[in-house]
């Protein structure tokens, strides 16, 4: 009998080191996330072209991926929710329009800062339907997408609106201690993002709300507040971003400014392992996946494949995003 005791203890000793390693794992992988497959493309690329690892283009990596990551900080709030935000392309165009259009007005000083309202502005209205009227994100997120997306035109007249001295284009194309200053700012961003969600109540109430929405009312958590937040947040984000590319090409179209950013921007979130039905995520994962996305379409470039053909990988890249996805959260029961 104790013979049988003490193998059933061994067994079960086994077992829980067994689980232990397990959930070990489970937390590397967690922490990682995507970051290998960033360095293995990162390799590869090099390996394909032999000046993908240059100081100069990796700063021009870092350059393209900026307004990916301020765009996609934004959306990883709202999707940490279980919501989404489609209109942040057309958010950026009519910001940036709203930006370039201030300075021509004599009114240079209040070109950020309306843009940067004008976007917040737009977030909040969506944030309002949604938390008050309980409208489905993706609805309202998309008729917003094609309501502003016509505001952004009639505001440049339906042409580009193009300042050759524009006073904030320093932001664009100068650089600080040799960082471009589109760099630091996705940064600040990022890192500004990151001690809201993991070092305050109020990113404790976003990860609640993602979890479980009737769990956190009860809980005492004012869900309407928090939902207003996210996609005010995103709108402002997407405000800043519209600045960032006004100052980098000193001009802004409302038609065609924007278009697909969203994409580029929810494949970034999703690649770096913020979950599609909220709670789960961070926001070193998006800079990660924006990082990715970068990387892909200047490799693509350097490796001379056409326009096409790196419209169908980026394609692909989404599409695997949400496999991605589906697979981290098999077995969860709000899949």
């Amino acid at each position: 009998m104790k013979t049988m005791g003490a193998d059933s203890q061994i067994a079960d000793e086994k077992s829980a080191a067994a689980a232990t390693r397990k959930q070990n794992l489970h937390t590397i992988i967690q922490v990682v996330g995507m970051l290998p497959v960033l360095i293995l493309i990162c390799i590869g690329f090099e390996f394909a072209t032999g000046k993908f690892l240059t100081a100069r283009n990796i700063s021009i990596v870092m350059q393209q991926a900026s307004i990916n990551i301020v765009l996609a900080t934004g959306l990883t709030f709202v999707i940490l929710t279980g919501g989404i935000d489609l209109a942040v392309g057309a958010v950026l165009a009519v910001s940036a329009v709203t930006a370039v259009s201030m300075t021509l007005t004599g009114m240079p000083d209040l070109a950020i800062p309306l843009a940067l309202l004008v976007g917040l502005a737009l977030g909040a209205v969506n944030g309002s339907l949604i938390a008050f009227f309980r409208l489905p994100p993706f609805i309202v997120t998309l008729g917003a997408m094609t309501a502003v997306r016509g505001l952004s035109r009639l505001s440049a007249n339906d042409t580009t609106v193009f300042n050759a001295a524009l006073p904030f284009a320093w932001i664009g194309n100068s650089q600080l201690f040799g960082i471009p200053w589109m760099v630091i700012i996705a940064l600040a961003v990022v890192a500004i993002s990151w001690f809201v969600l993991r070092r305050t109540v109020l990113g404790v109430w976003i990860y609640g709300v993602g979890g479980n929405p009737d769990a956190a009312r009860l809980s005492g958590i004012k869900v309407w507040a928090v939902l207003l937040f996210v996609y005010a947040i995103s709108g402002m984000l997407a405000g800043l971003a519209g600045v960032m590319s006004a100052a980098r090409t000193l001009s802004a179209n409302g038609a065609q400014l924007g278009m697909g950013y969203e994409l580029d921007a929810i494949a970034a979130v999703i690649l770096g392992g913020t979950s599609f039905v909220g709670g789960i995520g961070s926001i070193f994962g998006t800079l990660i996946g924006a990082l990715i996305i970068a990387v892909l379409s200047n490799g693509l470039i350097l490796m001379n494949v056409s326009e096409v053909w790196q419209l169908i990988i980026k394609g692909l890249v989404i599409v695997g995003a949400v496999a991605l996805d589906r697979y981290r959260n098999k077995g969860s029961a709000r899949t």
